[in-house]
């Protein structure tokens, strides 16, 4: 199974949106100070909360999902369908 995720800054509110075969592996690479310095999900940012999730049958389908998701339309989607 694959997943189209977003997870939300518990500091500063922004989202994220990602894809990944390990939805827990993923959230704990986010919250990981030592993972990717680089990732806009670095440490300063987090910690990182999971907030929604897609499940999907093929990698493919959760990358189409994820573009969508991070489309203006797809955005404005998750503002409807996430409670902040």
């Amino acid at each position: 199974m694959y997943y189209a995720y977003v997870v939300r800054s518990e500091s500063t509110g922004k989202i994220y949106i990602g894809q990944t075969e390990d939805k827990d592996k993923r959230l704990r690479q986010h919250n990981d100070i030592n993972f990717d310095r680089r990732s806009y999900t670095k440490l300063n940012k987090g910690p990182w909360k999971l907030v929604y999730q897609e499940q999907y049958e093929t990698r493919e389908e959760a990358l189409r999902r994820e573009k969508y998701l991070k489309s203006h339309h797809g955005r404005d989607w998750l503002r409807n369908v996430m409670v902040r």
